[in-house]
This record gives C-alpha cells, structure tokens and sequence, in this order.
C-alpha cells in the first residue's frame, strides 16, 4: 500500500522506509507530484503536523502521515518550541548559526539547561479514516554552554540527550537517530501501521 510522508528531506525519508520496511510504500512529497509550500502557520507542533497531513489527503486522496519537531528550553517556557525553524527571523529559509546564537544570548548564564526535542506525526487516510491519529516521540537533556560537533543539522551542536555526555552533533548519526525523538515517534507510527 502506498503512504505518502509529507516531506522531500531524504535523510528523513530514508530513516523512515528502513523503519516501516516493504509493507508499505512509502513515497514523499516530490514523488505524488506535490511541489508548493504546505501551510505550516499553527501555533503548535500538533496543529502543523495535522495541517500538513490533511492538505496531501484533501488534495490527493492519499493515505499520509507528516511530522514537526521542536526544540523545547525549560527556561524560556518551552521556546523556541513550534518556531524552532525560524527562532532567529533573520531571512527566508532556516539559518540554523543564527538560531543557535540566539538560543545561548537567550539564556545567558542561567543554570537551568533543561530542554527536550519532541516530534509529532500525524497520520490521516489510513484505510478512509480521516481522523488524525497522533504519536509524539520526545528526548530530554540539556543545553551546551557552547557548540560541538559538526554531524547533524539544527540545534544538534547544542543539544547533550539525556545519558550521554556529547552532542547530538558529537554522538554521529546512527546514535542519535537510534535514540532520537522522530525515531521514538515513528516507532510508535510503525506499531500502528502493523496493525492495520
């Protein structure tokens, strides 16, 4: 059965498939033919995975699940959270130096590094139910005092997972996507899809 996952991050999708495995088929954005910006303008994680999910299922009529991510600081009442992308708002696009650097200006010398990454997928159209299911897959730890490492994207320099004594960016990929917040997530997502 084909299942569409809203994005055309290849890195992502190739996560995904190895995931899921052959009882699905899972295709991306750009193989449905899909090429325009898909609204994500909620004012939470949840509310932009949905959107997402509901646009591809509105316009093709295809089962999809879609996914958002957000970095979440304690310290700064869960910012930058569902504008993680787009902390900064220095231009378009996702300028990850300049969120970084306001993330440490932001907090400053505070003790409290507590923070967590948390992905929600949205599911629709699975077997004709347009009820969005939901799984979240989060990760805790704590806020480097400065970046290291140089695997991974984002805030990856920055973020020290719970249990572990390096960055995201230090750890390498296969560690952190072993442990990361999307894999528990889809991991989640992949129970579901084996009992449908």
């Amino acid at each position: 059965m084909k299942i569409v996952f809203a994005t055309n991050n290849t890195h992502k999708l190739d996560e995904v498939r190895s995931m899921i495995g052959d009882s699905y088929d899972v295709v991306s954005l750009s193989e449905i033919g899909c090429h325009e910006d898909i609204p994500e303008t909620g004012d939470t994680l949840e509310e932009n995975a949905v959107m997402k999910a509901r646009y591809i299922w509105d316009k093709y009529q295809l089962p999809c699940f879609a996914d958002d991510t957000g970095l979440e600081v304690e310290a700064l009442n869960g910012a930058p959270g569902v504008r993680s992308a787009r902390y900064a708002d220095e231009g378009p696009g996702h300028d990850s130096e300049a969120n970084m650097r306001k993330l440490l200006r932001e907090l400053g010398e505070n003790n409290n590094r507590n923070a967590r990454f948390r992905t929600v997928i949205a599911l629709i159209g699975l077997n004709g139910d347009v009820k969005p299911r939901l799984f979240e897959g989060i990760v805790n730890g704590q806020i480097a005092l400065e970046k290291h490492g140089t695997e991974g994207f984002g805030y990856d320099p920055l973020f020290v997972p719970e249990g572990y004594d390096k960055s995201f960016a230090e750890l390498g990929l296969d560690i952190k996507n072993s442990i990361s917040h999307r894999h528990r997530a889809v991991e989640q997502l992949v129970r579901a899809l084996r009992v449908c």
